[in-house]
C-alpha cells in the first residue's frame, strides 16, 4: 500500500476546489468549437506563455506530436536530445505517424545540447538528407532548468538556419519558478510550446500547446487526425484552468520540498544524491544495498522509481513537508 508517493507528480489527485470547479464548468461541443472553458483554458494558457493561440489536448504526447507535426512534413527532420522526452518516451510517433526523422545528438551534463553540436547536425539542401526543419528544446530535462541565455542562444541558431523552434515545457512552470523569471520568458522565442497540466500543476489530464495562429490552426486540424477532438471536454479544461489559476504560485513549495529530500538523503553515506534544480532529484544507491533498500522502501509505503540502482524521487502537491519527513524516518530505519 502506497502511503507516499514519489513516483511522479503525475500521480497527484484533484483537489476538493478543483472537483468543484469541474462539476461546476460551463461546458459544449469542442470540436465545433462551442466550449467556453475550453476556450477560457487555451486563451489564459497562451497568454501566460506569452503566444497568441492555444490548443488543448488530451495528453502531452499528442501535443507534441501535433506540434511536430505541424512544423514538419513527410521526409523533414527534427534535432532533439537524446534523452528528450519527444523522441525517447513518446512511442516513436513523429516517425511512425509524422513521418518526420528525428536527428538526436548527445546531451552536455547539464542537459543542454551543445551549440556546435546542433549546426553540424543541420543537413545542407541536398536530395541525398532529410530536410532539417526544427529545433526541439526541452525545459526542465530530467529536473534541471535550462539555462535562459542557453535558450536563447539555440533559439537564435536555428533561426539563422532557418529553422523553427518547439520546446517542449511539459514542466516550463516548475522552470521559470527555478530560474526566477515569468514562465512568458522562458517561453520567448519558440514558435511553440507544449505545457503538461497533469504533471505538478496537478490536474487530472490535458496539455496545452501554444503559438502563433497559423500553427495552432495546423496543430488543431492534426490533433481531430490523430483522435483528439474531444466534445464537452470542459469539465476537464476547468481542472487544466484551475490548476493555472491556483497551483503555479506553489510549485516553489515543491522545490523547496525536493531541496529537503535531497538533504536528508546525503547524509547516508550509501546514497549519492544530484542537487535538484525543481522538483525532481535522482539518488544513486550502493549495489550492495539497492535491492534491499527499494524493497524496505515499498514494504513500508514509500514509493519511487528506481532503474540500475538510480532511484527518482518527485515531490508534489501531494507530498508535503510532512511526508518528506516520514519518507526520511523510513530511510533512516533501514540504515540503523
Amino acid at each position: 500500500m502506497i502511503r507516499y508517493d514519489f513516483r511522479s507528480d503525475t500521480v497527484t489527485r484533484p483537489s476538493p476546489a478543483m472537483r468543484q470547479a469541474m462539476a461546476d464548468a460551463e461546458v459544449g461541443d469542442d470540436v465545433f468549437g462551442d466550449d467556453p472553458t475550453v476556450k477560457r483554458l487555451e486563451e489564459t494558457a497562451a497568454a501566460m506563455l506569452g503566444k497568441a493561440a492555444g490548443l488543448y489536448l488530451p495528453s502531452g504526447t499528442q501535443s507534441n506530436l501535433a506540434a511536430l507535426m505541424a512544423h514538419c512534413g513527410r521526409g523533414d527532420e527534427y534535432i532533439v536530445g537524446q534523452m528528450a522526452h519527444c523522441y525517447r518516451w513518446e512511442a516513436g510517433g513523429a516517425a511512425v505517424l509524422g513521418s518526420i526523422q528525428p536527428q538526436p545528438i548527445a546531451h552536455q551534463a547539464d542537459g543542454t545540447l551543445a551549440l556546435a553540436d546542433i549546426q553540424a547536425a543541420i543537413k545542407p539542401d541536398d536530395p541525398h538528407f532529410a530536410r532539417t526543419r526544427l529545433l526541439a528544446l526541452e525545459n526542465t530535462l530530467g529536473g534541471r532548468a535550462l539555462p535562459l541565455s542557453y535558450m536563447k542562444d539555440a533559439v537564435a541558431l536555428a533561426r539563422r538556419h532557418g529553422l523553427a523552434a518547439h520546446l517542449d515545457g511539459a514542466r516550463v512552470f516548475n522552470a521559470a519558478t527555478a530560474l526566477g523569471v515569468p514562465a512568458a520568458e522562458v517561453a520567448a522565442g519558440f514558435d511553440t510550446v507544449s505545457v503538461c497540466l497533469s504533471k505538478g500543476l496537478g490536474a487530472p489530464v490535458g496539455s496545452v500547446l501554444v503559438g502563433e495562429d497559423d500553427l495552432i490552426t495546423r496543430a488543431r486540424r492534426i490533433r481531430k487526425m490523430l483522435g483528439g477532438g474531444l466534445r464537452q471536454v470542459g469539465i476537464l479544461a476547468a481542472a487544466g484552468l484551475y490548476a493555472l489559476e491556483h497551483n503555479v504560485g506553489r510549485l516553489a513549495d515543491d522545490h523547496a520540498n525536493a531541496r529537503r529530500l535531497a538533504g536528508g538523503l546525503s547524509a547516508f553515506p550509501a546514497l549519492t544524491v544530484t542537487p535538484p534544480d525543481t522538483n525532481i532529484l535522482f539518488v544513486a544507491v550502493a549495489a550492495d544495498v539497492a535491492d534491499a533498500f527499494n524493497a524496505h522502501l515499498k514494504a513500508h509505503g514509500v514509493a519511487v522509481t528506481s532503474t540500475y540502482g538510480m532511484q527518482r524521487w518527485v515531490t508534489h502537491l501531494d507530498v508535503d513537508g510532512a511526508a518528506v519527513d516520514a519518507a526520511l524516518e523510513t530511510v533512516a530505519a533501514f540504515f540503523r
